[in-house]
């Protein structure tokens, strides 16, 4: 109660943050008139000039409200895009070295251009962190017009590169990439032999886009360049033609020692036993006893020798790297087979990882077990976690729509606060509550169920899984219903700009697992009246007499009289067309509000077609109570998630 009421009197630490941001947007906004009367030679001569006073000893702090005018400006000229007050906070905070929480679709990709280009003019180099390779190649290519205008240089790291386009991308002022590729590349660069052979130079200043999935999710996913060693892949085909013949057992039961029975304790079944909380598997006594014997009929394991001594501990290995390719690692979950190899998924990103392997004789043992050419092991040569990396930086800063959940790992791991900006404008996303079901097939039918509901009224939908075998399992119980959809995955990679830039029309379905949802933009579609008409008529929800020119009550009349005995128990087509509109109107809005409001039967039948209306409004999931010429998806609702 105390602490609530010293906020309301002094504020919160963030909105004394954004006060004080304020204050430099001000300053800003005081230069725009000034530089919108410049010509274009004009405004271009104010980076060499900025350069030059920074060389003379001016800081940045300095130069940053006339440097982000320029940008500003900049932008309208070249991009048809301002630059919004919060986005000035945006880029102020990243400046700083702090972290920008932005809520979706703010343009914090426009909100980077600010201080990239104010630390793109020190020569030191500027790097730019997406999640993955789309989004860096989409994120340069889209704002290189207004780094250019300004006599800024952009370039691109991605894999496949020859060392030196490699060292040409991070000779320019701006460099975009992944968080993959920049870590990769800062191995070889320790591995290089000759300085000139080196291709990242200074770690001056970095935006990491998505900064929550890279620095917190992904902090210790290790980074590992390999090199190759001896060639064992006739062992492990050998040895996991022999998984099969051992029984998958349970842990033992987790009994407090003070309970513990000295001369009885617990039994352990099978031959082994997966722990999938550590991801380990564990031989039991039997187990042991069993792949002894199975590996001596093999000549693998001399007669009478054990698994433990110290000349065939390699072989337990290669047992144990077996046992979790089949009982660990899914296919479809983990990784998918490719072109006759096997490819790992990133499972933040559902993304699949080419040219990237698991260590410790776990690949070798996945691709023995889906039959495909074993590559020979590797040794690893060097290695470095995001975490580690990142903390290399002279200034971090990072963006994105979810940080002050895990603002005290972010202050307590890379010392970054976290400031949360408003939204230019109110919100106006309807945010459901969870549902819960009782099984995953009811989940299903649910899912199913709602998405035909929403696409019949032309709003487009987008559903988020978890997984590839999630999103193909849904993708089957479309199919049962013959929805049209798309399915955006790791197995469709090449498709996913043309499957994106579709997902946003009028009535499109889309399956997506969450690489689709880290960054990506889904632009809402418009349509004529010639293509409502048409959407309506695919749902039977009008006549073929309906006509563009129609008034919006002769559309409402028709789309009502179409659908009433389809809507209305008792209400056969004839009746429909007899009805008054004005008494049809009323029963159908009665029936909607009986499904779709918490009404009572009694308040529904006492009220009027206004007061109707006016509940129905309040739940959203309803359109055809207001149904008019609907000239674009906002109209429909937008698009549902």
């Amino acid at each position: 109660m105390n602490i609530k009421f010293l906020g309301k009197i002094f504020g919160t630490s963030n909105s004394r943050k954004l006060k004080k941001l304020g204050k430099i947007v001000t300053a800003v906004n005081t230069f725009e008139a000034g530089f919108e009367a410049l010509d274009d030679e004009q405004l271009k001569a104010k980076t060499e000039e900025f350069r030059q006073r920074h060389e003379k000893g001016e800081s940045l702090d300095a130069i940053l409200p006339e440097a982000f005018a320029v940008v500003r400006e900049a932008g309208k000229r070249v991009m048809k895009m301002r630059h919004f007050d919060v986005q000035m906070i945006g880029g102020i905070i990243l400046h700083e070295g702090s972290i920008a929480e932005m809520r979706t679709g703010e343009g914090k990709t426009l909100v980077a251009t600010l201080p990239a280009y104010l630390h793109g003019l020190t020569g030191e180099g500027v790097h730019i962190v997406t999640v993955n390779d789309y989004l860096a190649e989409r994120d340069a290519n889209w704002m290189r017009p207004l780094y250019e205008f300004l006599g800024l240089t952009v370039g691109i790291i991605g894999s496949g590169q020859s060392p030196t386009e490699k060292q040409a991308a991070y000779q320019c002022s701006i460099t975009y990439g992944t968080n993959n590729e920049f870590g990769f590349d800062y191995l070889r660069d320790n591995m290089a032999f000759r300085p000139e052979d080196k291709m990242q130079g200074n770690l001056n200043f970095t935006i990491v886009d998505e900064v929550d999935s890279i620095l917190i999710d992904e902090a210790r996913t290790p980074l590992i360049i390999s090199g190759a060693a001896e060639d064992s892949s006739q062992l492990y085909l050998a040895i996991n033609k022999l998984i099969p013949k051992l029984e998958k057992g349970v842990p033992k039961k987790d009994v407090p020692k003070m309970m513990e029975d000295k001369d009885n304790p617990p039994e352990e079944s099978g031959h082994f036993s997966v722990d999938e909380k550590t991801r380990q598997v564990e031989l039991t006594q039997a187990g042991y006893s069993l792949i002894e014997d199975l590996l001596s009929e093999q000549k693998l394991l001399e007669e009478g020798e054990s698994l433990y001594s110290a000349t065939n501990l390699s072989l337990l290995h290669h047992v144990h790297s077996a046992l979790k390719a089949h009982h660990l690692f899914k296919r479809d979950v983990e990784y998918i087979v490719q072109d006759k190899k096997v490819v790992l998924i990133d499972e933040h990103t559902g993304r699949t990882m080419d040219g990237r392997r698991l260590s410790e004789g776990l690949h070798q043992a996945l691709e023995a077990k889906e039959g495909v050419d074993i590559q020979s092991e590797s040794q690893t040569l060097a290695s470095t976690t995001f975490q580690n990396y990142f903390r290399l930086y002279n200034n971090l800063s990072g963006m994105t729509g979810t940080a002050d959940t895990e603002a005290f790992e972010f202050s307590q791991i890379y010392g970054l606060s976290v400031v949360v900006i408003p939204t230019n404008k109110p919100m106006l996303r309807n945010d459901a509550n969870d549902l819960i079901y009782m099984s995953v097939e009811e989940k299903f039918e649910a899912i199913v169920e709602d998405i035909k509901e929403i696409s019949e009224k032309g709003a487009p939908v987008l559903v988020g899984t978890a997984s590839i075998d999630t999103s193909e399992l849904l993708s089957k119980f479309l199919k049962k219903e013959n929805v049209k959809h798309e399915v955006l995955n790791a197995k469709y990679h090449e498709k996913e700009a043309e499957i994106i830039a579709q997902a946003g029309r009028a009535g499109a379905i889309t399956i997506a697992t969450n690489m689709a949802g880290r960054g990506t933009d889904i632009k809402l579609g418009s349509f004529t009246r010639e293509d409502f008409i048409e959407h309506l008529l695919k749902r039977s929800l009008a006549s073929k007499s309906l006509k563009p020119d129609a008034t919006e009550e002769e559309l409402r009349e028709n789309v009502y009289r179409k659908t009433a005995p389809s809507i209305l128990p008792g209400v056969n087509k004839r009746q429909a067309e007899e009805m008054s509109f004005d008494e049809l109107e009323l029963a159908l809005l009665r029936h909607w509000a009986e499904e779709f409001t918490w009404m009572s039967g009694k308040a529904v039948e006492g009220a009027g077609a206004d007061e109707l209306r006016t509940e129905l409004d309040k739940n959203g999931r309803c359109k055809l109570h207001r149904l008019r010429w609907f000239k674009n998806v906002e109209d429909l609702g937008g698009l549902h998630v």
